[in-house]
């Protein structure tokens, strides 16, 4: 039957995936594979980025390691941010999996929140730098992981 979706231009943002066929809530759809890297190597991979571009393809699975699918990479890195995801990145013994949360629609696009976290040495516009494209009436405007109001 093939996997239950494909590559399209994206109303989010560059390319997305979407669903091909109704897809059911709690089903695992791809891994987000890549090359294993420390964080040190990602930033001296991407050091001469610009500031204020806010592509990525790195995905942090540990306080050591990031998968950067920019290298070895499948269609999960086209796999858009929302904040009201329809998808969720689960984490397992290292390895990270794309997850239904709720059903799918055939023509609906996959996303999921990408919840980028602050550094410290973030430009104080980041919020901006990583804004968000999504469109739904929950949109917080910005990829990073709101800050607690405690």
């Amino acid at each position: 039957m093939g996997r239950p979706f494909r590559l399209r231009r994206s109303k989010i943002h560059g390319t997305g995936v979407v669903a091909t066929r109704t897809i059911r809530a709690g089903r695992r759809i791809i891994e987000y594979i890549g090359e294993r890297i420390t964080h040190k190597e990602a930033e001296r991979r991407y050091s001469v980025k610009a500031k204020d571009d806010s592509h990525t393809f790195l995905f942090t699975i540990s306080s050591r390691h990031v998968i950067d699918a920019g290298v070895g990479g499948n269609v999960a890195r086209f796999i858009n941010h929302s904040c009201d995801p329809n998808c969720e990145a689960v984490i397992e013994r290292g390895r990270v999996f794309i997850e239904t949360v709720r059903a799918i629609a055939p023509d609906e696009e996959l996303a999921y929140d990408y919840n980028i976290g602050r550094e410290d040495n973030d430009p104080p516009n980041v919020e901006k730098i990583f804004g968000c494209h999504c469109g739904s009436k929950k949109c917080r405007g910005t990829m990073i992981t709101p800050l607690d109001d405690d």
